[in-house]
């Protein structure tokens, strides 16, 4: 029955029937398969924590379109800049709020990429094999000093989600890609009766993993489901 009333939920969305907010990560007019795009959809989501998305998204295409600022989205570009410049530059549009800790996850992030995956994304993706599950491990177990933030659980869901989305990337074990237990994905479980129990982020994580086990839908794409779903207040009913 849960299985039935996700499908039908999907379709909803899908066909337009629950009303969704306009795309608020804004982003510049780049080929989906070029360097550019890849870091611009990875650098802005590390300093994506305790902020408005739309903000962050929107500070962030400020930064790229500021010739000034537009270098910050090169990793080796970063790595020969002072911390004190960067540091300036990354909170000129707003796009670093907390202006210690965003300063130093950028650079570390800029610094990995650039020591260790030829400053691009792309390379990081394809030692992985573009596979999920290698992808994870590398962010969360074997180099997790190298990801801060980048490498939470919260973060590397939501990083793969967007690079899914944004660039051409195409993953294998989309599935393991879990859903990003925010506010209203947590309200939208237990709207559809999937626990007994208050749902936390990690049980709404295996929740939704147990649950969509073969049904042929990543855990990841319900999200924008359950997001727009819980802010219409639970409407259209699938009772």
């Amino acid at each position: 029955m849960s299985l039935k009333k996700i499908h039908k939920l999907k379709e909803l969305y899908e066909n337009g029937d629950i009303p969704t907010l306009s795309e608020h990560e804004v982003y510049p007019n780049l080929k989906k398969s070029s360097r550019e795009r890849y870091l611009y959809f990875t650098l802005p989501p590390c300093l994506n924590f305790q902020r408005s998305s739309p903000a962050m998204w929107k500070a962030a295409l400020a930064t790229w379109e500021d010739i000034d600022t537009q270098y910050l989205f090169f990793p080796e570009k970063v790595a020969t800049q002072k911390r004190s410049v960067i540091q300036r530059d990354l909170t000129k549009h707003k796009l670093a709020l907390q202006k210690n800790r965003h300063t130093d996850i950028w650079i570390a992030i800029c610094n990995t990429l650039h020591k260790h995956h030829k400053s691009d994304p792309r390379s990081l993706l394809k030692s992985c094999d573009h596979d999920v599950i290698k992808i994870l491990s590398l962010l969360r177990t074997e180099n997790k000093k190298d990801f801060p933030y980048l490498s939470g659980p919260k973060m590397s869901n939501y990083w793969l989600y967007i690079l899914s989305q944004y660039t051409d990337v195409v993953f294998t074990h989309m599935e393991e890609i879990s859903i990003i237990p925010d506010t209203h994905v947590l309200q939208a479980t237990a709207e559809l009766g999937l626990s007994n129990g208050k749902v936390t982020p990690e049980k709404a994580e295996a929740i939704w993993k147990e649950t969509l086990k073969g049904s042929g839908i990543a855990p990841v794409e319900m999200h924008p489901v359950l997001w727009n779903w819980s802010r219409n207040n639970f409407k259209p009913s699938v009772a």
